[in-house]
């Protein structure tokens, strides 16, 4: 099959915004010097404007099943406005290989100042610390043990540690909107600091910013929050030097997916195999298999944690009873669908290549945007497993969604989504230990959205399966910590 005059513009069409999204993503370190480091085992990343000299130092720390990629927004702005700032991956996160032990992580933290002190352009009297969420307790606690040292705290959609009207100096707590239990936190905490208060020359400013429109992970890719926190340290230091800059790159990532995803529309008729029959099943069972799914695999779960610590199942945290939640969820709507179609070499081979291309279209700029895409060693080995368990999920999947015309495609979208959120809800509701599981909510969506319409142009079961299955594997053996 050759390609029409109208899909090869198309196609030239996702080239420009695929190297045009690259360019964007280039242009945010253009007139920053960036240093990648290895200390002490500690994966770390500096940034600091060129030709700079005797600036301010500020640690960055992520949040749980963060990375040093997701803190880079406020790297950016920071660096741009005259800052030199470290971020690194903690324990058991991103490229980080040791397994996370929190009793270590104020040691990660004592590395990153360390290798910070030792960069040429840093002034060492003037310090200041930011993170999120686990990383807001890991910060606020070094501004207390530290306070002469560090003129400044940032704590972004702050958990707890034993702040004072006078420790840690000059603290800033920013929640967002969005949520509530950090907001609320984030108010007692200001309470315990010695309420609000204006006066940073003595080190006991307070101020708590609400960040509107945003939630636990969005905040960081928030415009107000990355200017808020500038301001705050620009006070501190009385740093006259402002900054404009407005960290874009996430919608240079989103412009990038883009582009991929409509090239991989110009060219699946040319990679779809032969027609595959679509399996006849009745309606009562496609959609009895996808209701009934949450609830077995909810009770399962619940069974298997009565022998195993469901919480760092398979030397993952979170991550290996996710697995496991699929597996049971989509082994449950396979046996009520009662039918597989058998896999041939071609279309295996597809799902094989399709894995492919997702993993480049999600994956190659996030390595440098948001998320540490490229797996250690010891990520990699999980990745298989949890594949192999995610496998049954979206094989029922593509079954119920072969030769779909697109508002039922958009129903079965639909109908996963809440089906998945509704699931994983009820699982917190008995095995609270896994509340991580909560933030995976607001990604279910457009990512079955996105595999959807995926599913769509290729029309096959397995083609769908393997290379969904095989992405989503890599996705969770990325994002989640390796425990203890």
């Amino acid at each position: 099959m050759k390609l029409s005059r109208k899909r090869l513009a198309l196609l030239a069409l996702a080239s420009l915004l695929i190297v045009a999204s690259w360019w964007g993503v280039a242009a945010a370190r253009w007139g920053l010097q960036v240093r990648s480091l290895q200390q002490d085992n500690l994966p770390l990343l500096y940034l600091a404007p060129q030709q700079a000299q005797s600036v301010p130092g500020v640690l960055i720390a992520h949040g749980f099943a963060g990375s040093k990629q997701l803190m880079l927004g406020y790297g950016h702005v920071l660096a741009r406005a005259g800052y030199g700032v470290m971020l690194w991956d903690f324990d058991g996160h991103g490229a980080n290989a040791n397994r996370l032990q929190r009793y270590e992580l104020e040691q990660n933290l004592d590395v990153a100042l360390q290798a910070l002190l030792e960069q040429p352009e840093i002034d060492s009297t003037r310090l200041a610390l930011l993170g999120h969420s686990m990383g807001s307790g890991m910060v606020m606690m070094q501004g207390v043990r530290d306070r002469d040292r560090f003129a400044a705290t940032v704590a972004i959609s702050p958990t707890g540690a034993s702040v004072t009207p006078e420790a840690p100096r000059n603290l800033q707590l920013q929640a967002g909107s969005g949520e509530g239990r950090f907001v609320s936190n984030a108010e007692r905490l200001l309470t315990q600091a010695g309420g609000e208060n204006p006066n940073l020359a003595t080190g006991e400013g307070r101020e708590l910013v609400v960040i509107p429109g945003v939630e636990h992970i969005t905040i960081l890719f928030s415009d107000t929050s990355h200017q808020a926190a500038l301001r705050w340290l620009n006070a501190t230091f009385g740093n006259p030097q402002e900054s404009q800059y407005a960290d874009r790159r996430m919608a240079w990532y989103g412009l990038h997916l883009l582009g991929w995803l409509l090239g991989l529309t110009t060219v699946a008729p040319l990679l779809r195999a032969s027609e595959e029959r679509a399996v006849k099943i009745p309606q009562i069972r496609r959609w009895g298999g996808l209701i009934a799914s949450p609830v077995v695999a909810t009770v399962g779960l619940i069974l298997l944690s009565q022998r195993f610590e469901l919480q760092a199942l398979g030397g993952v945290q979170v991550g290996g009873a996710v697995g496991v939640w699929f597996l049971l969820a989509g082994g449950t709507w396979l046996a009520i669908l009662g039918q597989i179609p058998r896999p041939h070499l071609r279309t295996i081979g597809l799902g094989v290549l399709l894995f492919a291309l997702l993993w480049v279209a999600f994956g190659a700029m996030a390595q440098v945007v948001w998320l540490q895409w490229w797996l250690i060693p010891m990520r990699l080995r999980l990745w298989l497993p949890i594949a192999i368990a995610c496998l049954p999920w979206f094989l029922a999947s593509g079954i119920v969604q072969q030769n779909l015309g697109i508002a039922q495609r958009f129903l079965w979208w639909f109908a996963q989504s809440a089906i998945l959120i509704g699931g994983f809800v009820l699982t917190l509701n008995y095995l609270p230990q896994l509340g991580f599981m909560f933030l995976l909510l607001p990604l279910f969506p457009p990512l079955i959205g996105i595999l959807s319409l995926i599913a769509g142009l290729f029309n096959q079961a397995w083609v769908y399966a393997l290379g969904s299955a095989l992405f989503f594997g890599w996705l969770l053996a990325a994002g989640f910590p390796l425990s203890a």
